[in-house]
């Protein structure tokens, strides 16, 4: 060996007897007394900062719960993760056109629905020009408003009908709040049998501060809200009349939903 070599760490050689600064700190640390080492380990610095976490713990934590233990917020998460209020599945079916493939959604919108059928558009790989089939009551009308717009952004059609386990299409509905996510579509029309439902639109009255709860302006921000979602979807604005008529499911004729241009084409029309 070279005795000119240095060793890999650089570090001078000791004699046998003689430990290096790390292991005389190590020794001296070990021959503390139990409580000693424990008031070392758990200092005023060391104190003041587990407390501060603890604080903050506390501060978001209970800010957390108190958000979570809402109504809204656990319907969301039983939406989200344990009971799907709507089902959606990758379909081929006939009379589509220009593109057989389709993911056909049904049952009712939910609080968390919105979430879920990106991510089931996203695993179904539907490019513009295929078809989103609806079938459902209604539900939520915000997560519908969402629905609607992610439709529109990627292109896709919508078609109100249901497919049974041949993969043929069959009639259906879309009612209320399923309207205004049908309306998304680029292309819109319905299975011959099938019908579209509107109707007024309601709220919940919140229980905590329902005396300072104003209904009509409510109303008018969210009739607001759908005439100008509808108009930019390139449906009339008498939509917001018939959807005014009556708190009862008003069923539209094709002849009417043709009319106002909520069914842009005939099914099966090329």
């Amino acid at each position: 060996m070279n005795r000119d070599s240095k060793s890999e760490t650089d570090t001078p050689l000791r004699p046998w007897g003689q430990p290096s600064a790390d292991q005389a700190q190590q020794v001296a640390h070990e021959g503390l007394p139990s409580a000693t080492r424990w008031r070392r380990l758990f200092n005023r610095s060391s104190l003041v900062s587990f407390l501060f976490a603890i604080a903050i713990i506390g501060l978001y934590g209970g800010r957390a719960y108190q958000d979570l233990s809402t109504p809204q917020a656990w319907a969301y998460w039983k939406d989200l993760y344990f009971s799907h209020s709507m089902t959606a599945s990758v379909v081929t079916v006939d009379g589509l056109g220009q593109s057989n493939r389709a993911l056909a959604v049904r049952g009712e919108i939910g609080a968390a629905t919105a979430s879920l059928f990106r991510t089931q558009l996203d695993e179904a790989k539907l490019v513009a020009g295929d078809t989103v089939i609806f079938s459902s009551p209604g539900g939520r009308l915000d997560q519908a408003l969402i629905m609607g717009e992610i439709i529109r952004s990627r292109g896709l059609r919508t078609l109100v009908g249901s497919v049974n386990s041949e993969g043929r299409l069959k009639p259906a509905y879309c009612a209320s709040a399923c309207v205004l996510a049908y309306a998304g579509g680029t292309v819109r029309a319905l299975v011959p049998g099938s019908r579209l439902g509107v109707h007024q639109f309601t709220a919940e009255v919140p229980k905590e501060g329902a005396r300072d709860w104003d209904g009509v302006a409510y109303a008018q921000k969210t009739s607001g809200m759908i005439l100008e979602y509808m108009t930019r979807m390139g449906v009339s604005p008498s939509i917001l009349q018939q959807m005014s008529a009556s708190k009862e499911i008003h069923w539209l004729s094709e002849k009417d939903a043709l009319a106002l241009n909520l069914v842009t084409k005939r099914f099966g029309s090329g």
